[in-house]
């Protein structure tokens, strides 16, 4: 994290939690995903720059998605199970003003319904959850002939070793590490929004 410019001002991550109207964790998560800049004193305590916090408000929150025909929008489903995070794809997704539709939900069984309503483009999914592993949907998913060519993007706190001692992944899976790499992300959903642009050519 950058030192502090002394023309600057400076708030805690509570100042700021209470600013945006999230939880202090939400904030933290933003801080270490890079969604918002922060340094650490002396002490270990993060101060949050004033004018990022306002540019989060203004240049975030009061946007929507780029508006498109829904025929055009990429369809995202993103399973994940900790609210905090759901708001963190929300606020970055919503900022990056790009062609998308994003669907959240929490549980294999929710994701499964909504691919059964109509298959998305995209498949982002946690592996640890309380329950169900995101290792069973993905090989639910690749054993389906219909559902095998959908687009999944893996973002999870295990490494290399620990994917492969718990079964593995298929080779054509994206996999981010947490604390996920939202411009990682951003990039290769550009990847997909090219890719089919060149389908349909």
């Amino acid at each position: 994290m950058k030192s502090p410019n002394v023309q600057e001002v400076y708030c805690t991550t509570r100042e700021a939690a209470q600013m945006l109207g999230v939880s202090l964790r939400t904030v933290q998560l933003w801080v270490e995903s890079g969604v918002l800049k922060a340094w650490k004193t002396d002490g270990g305590h993060r101060r949050l720059p004033l004018s990022a916090v306002n540019e989060l408000i203004h240049d975030r929150m009061g946007k929507g998605q780029t508006t498109a025909p829904s025929s055009q929008l990429l369809n995202i489903l993103v399973l994940e199970d900790d609210e905090d995070m759901v708001k963190l794809y929300q606020m970055t997704m919503e900022g990056w003003q790009m062609p998308i539709q994003a669907t959240f939900v929490s549980s294999v069984y929710e994701a499964l319904i909504v691919i059964g309503r109509g298959q998305p483009d995209l498949l982002i999914t946690d592996l640890k959850m309380p329950g169900v592993d995101g290792f069973e949907i993905i090989n639910l998913l690749r054993n389906d002939e219909a559902l095998r060519s959908l687009d999944i993007v893996v973002v999870t706190a295990l490494n290399r070793a620990e994917i492969e001692e718990k079964g593995s992944l298929p080779a054509d899976i994206m996999v981010f590490t947490k604390p996920v790499s939202f411009d990682q992300l951003q990039g290769y959903i550009k990847a997909c929004l090219a890719h089919r642009k060149i389908l349909e050519r």
